[in-house]
């Protein structure tokens, strides 16, 4: 007899720009996930929803919970409303997956991990960059020592957010709901210097706001130390004219030497170890992968996710992953507005 293997159920909190890519997901997993219910405070988005995925729809979560218990509730709704409904969602026995930033205050995103944990239930963070294909190359070389002693790392995220962006949402813009340029845009990036170079033990940040009418911040600079000695910088704004111009990393090791360049590190541009293995020709094969993959790491993502549901793998970022980029990032608002250097943790 045919072993009958029960779907994952899916809510989907939030119906905004980012949900897309969450049914998307949902839709390439379908023979593992079933999207139950979508959620949303707009009648417009939720009806959009609804119609699309002939899901049930709730106008908020309370609502949702009170009819249903869905194996994963996944918050796709403003950064600042993460830590109540992931709190919401832990108490009625879900799983939560949660986008970046889990959240838009460090002791908020703490008390999301806490709550998780106490009800022995799992706190998926997405952090899809981490299965693009050069980031994936960079981080192997990294484990494998192949630069040997990184000296200096730098990071900048050149991007355009108009006021028009801003202005779409009451929310957009503000501290307690979204967060500015590395809390919302390049958290992902953040996230990338702890991933890749291990634990951050010191931060110096400057933070302005030099040409949007928001809360919080549209440029800054961030200094870091890691544990390791590593020193690196941070350079980040949401002004550039007229569109996005790029996201780069560079690192400078005693035996390696890399330049990740493009429209989000999706291009090699400087691969010089010692050991050279890989040919021009492979490294080039790989930055075409990564623009055929760019789009796709929210797939990845849900792969794991199942394939942790099924008993079958660990999360490859929990809560405790998205805590530690979180925790950088306040540390840079924290000596922003004190104008001092701030030791980690917090």
């Amino acid at each position: 007899m045919n072993q009958v293997h029960k779907k994952a159920t899916f809510a989907l909190v939030g119906c905004g720009r980012v949900a897309r890519h969450h049914l998307r997901a949902l839709d390439h997993h379908a023979g593992g996930a079933e999207l139950v219910a979508v959620c949303d405070p707009d009648p417009d988005q939720l009806a959009e929803a609804t119609g699309q995925t002939g899901a049930a729809g709730y106008e908020s979560l309370e609502a949702l919970l009170a009819e249903m218990t869905p194996d994963v509730v996944v918050l796709s709704s403003p950064s600042g409303l993460h830590p109540e409904q992931a709190e919401m969602a832990a108490r009625a026995g879900c799983h939560v997956m949660c986008e970046k930033p889990i959240a838009t205050h460090f002791e908020d995103g703490a008390r999301m991990v806490a709550a998780c944990k106490e009800a022995g239930v799992e706190l998926f963070v997405v952090k899809q960059l981490r299965y693009n294909p050069t980031l994936r190359l960079l981080h192997r070389a990294l484990q494998e020592e192949r630069f040997g002693q990184v000296h200096l790392v730098d990071v900048d995220v050149f991007w355009t957010r108009p006021q028009a962006y801003y202005d779409r949402d009451a929310w957009r813009g503000t501290r307690d709901l979204d967060g500015g340029a590395f809390l919302n845009q390049t958290s992902h990036y953040v996230d990338l210097l702890c991933w890749l170079f291990g634990p951050v033990e010191s931060v110096h940040g400057y933070m302005a706001t030099l040409g949007r009418d928001i809360e919080v911040e549209d440029s800054g600079t961030l200094s870091l130390r890691w544990q390791s000695g590593a020193l690196g910088s941070m350079s980040v704004t949401m002004l550039t004219y007229p569109e996005n111009l790029r996201a780069s990393m560079t690192i400078a090791g005693s035996r390696g030497t890399a330049v990740l360049g493009g429209k989000a590190c999706d291009e090699i541009e400087v691969w010089r170890f010692d050991d050279d293995y890989e040919t021009p020709d492979e490294i080039a094969m790989l930055n075409q992968e990564t623009r055929e993959f760019y789009g796709d790491g929210h797939l990845s993502y849900y792969a794991n996710v199942l394939d942790v549901l099924a008993g079958k793998a660990e999360p490859d970022t929990d809560g405790v992953a998205g805590l530690e980029s979180l925790e950088v990032i306040c540390a840079g608002y924290r000596s922003a507005q004190e104008g001092v250097r701030v030791e980690l943790p917090l």
